[in-house]
């Protein structure tokens, strides 16, 4: 399996992400947001390199002209509702015929010091993925349990011929958890790996939550629904 850390190569992808980390630049939301995307957009740029691509004869006012272009008729583009939502449209910006797919799921922290975390997912839209080129584009990769919750549903009703996970931020421990539900010839694209979680389980040193920062806090009242049900599921 390939893993692809962009924060070791020489790439403007690391400008955007010194402003994504930078606590001053994260009080402009707009600028956070079109950062996210066009992180999406450049790292889109990179996994094309490695598409499949099939000639298409292409006519011009003076004459005809054979073009490699990708499958993207072939491709699914699915995020993590709410904050993977900039970082999918940086991808749909560049592979603007693929289809998408959306699942919703979040963390529930299980006992009262939030130090353990589970996984509740609500919802999916998919088209069928079967012998299509999977794209599962999440912002943070920190335990895994979404993302290895996303490739279950999404896999669901079908294999994809490849898989790329591509994420912002990703750490070590929820790389580990995602290896063991992708085949061996699936790619994990990271534009950086930090080097580990904190108790609450968030990447440090990260930037923290990716989706109140695009879209602003959760409100606090669904927070302690969250917080109940993840009580409630403790003690079964």
């Amino acid at each position: 399996m390939e893993i692809i850390n962009f924060s070791e190569q020489n790439t403007v992808i690391n400008q955007y992400m010194a402003e994504l980390r930078n606590k001053s630049y994260q009080r402009n939301r707009m600028l956070f947001r079109r950062n996210v995307e066009r992180i999406g957009e450049m790292m889109a740029y990179e996994l094309s390199k490695t598409l499949e691509y099939s000639p298409k004869t292409v006519t011009t006012p003076l004459g005809t002209i054979d073009i490699n272009l990708p499958k993207e008729k072939d491709m699914v583009i699915a995020t993590v509702l709410r904050a993977g939502l900039p970082f999918h449209q940086g991808f749909l910006n560049v592979f603007d015929r693929a289809d998408t797919a959306f699942v919703s799921a979040f963390r529930m922290y299980l006992n009262r010091e939030h130090t353990e975390v589970g996984v509740h997912t609500e919802y999916i839209a998919t088209p069928s993925v079967k012998g299509k080129t999977l794209l599962i584009v999440d912002p943070m990769l920190a335990t895994g349990g979404s993302l290895a919750a996303a490739i279950e549903a999404l896999t669901g009703a079908g294999n994809p011929r490849k898989i790329h996970v591509c994420c912002v931020i990703a750490a070590p421990e929820g790389i580990e958890v995602v290896k063991e539900c992708l085949p061996e010839d699936s790619t994990i694209w990271c534009a950086a790996i930090d080097r580990g979680m904190n108790e609450q389980k968030y990447i440090v040193p990260g930037f923290g939550d990716c989706g109140d920062l695009c879209f602003g806090e959760k409100l606090q009242s669904f927070r302690k629904k969250a917080d109940r049900e993840a009580r409630r599921y403790a003690h079964l």
